[in-house]
């Protein structure tokens, strides 16, 4: 039997985090494009952060969507107020900080840099 990719999310566990993430509705006013399933940028995320490849160089191929969608959902994370370990358990002192380096160890996210170009159009 093959062993299962390390970002691939099972439905066991899938079943465990849907509940976390916010439910985000369509806009009906400009509903613009459909948002990526979160399943899918889930495991784009955890492709990422598993091979340490830069943001901007996930592979197309695999389904996942852009990297940039991936890198915005996982900044949003801590606004949804799912990264405890960030500030510490409730009631508990906020650990010291190094700086560029998250508590675990990891490192913060930084703006994925673009070759070339402007912004401007």
């Amino acid at each position: 039997m093959a062993r299962p990719k390390p970002w691939e999310v099972d439905d066991e566990l899938w079943t465990v985090i849907e509940p976390l993430l916010p439910k985000v509705e369509r806009r009906t006013w400009h509903p613009g494009r459909k948002r990526r399933p979160d399943r899918l940028v889930f495991q784009g995320i955890l492709f990422v952060l598993h091979t340490g490849i830069a943001w901007e160089h996930l592979p197309q191929e695999l389904g996942f969507g852009p990297g940039m969608t991936c890198w915005r959902r996982l900044g949003r994370v801590d606004r949804w107020g799912m990264a405890p370990t960030a500030r510490g358990a409730p009631g508990q002192a906020p650990q010291r900080e190094r700086p560029g380096l998250l508590p675990g160890g990891g490192r913060r996210l930084s703006y994925p840099s673009f070759e070339g170009g402007s912004k401007t159009g």
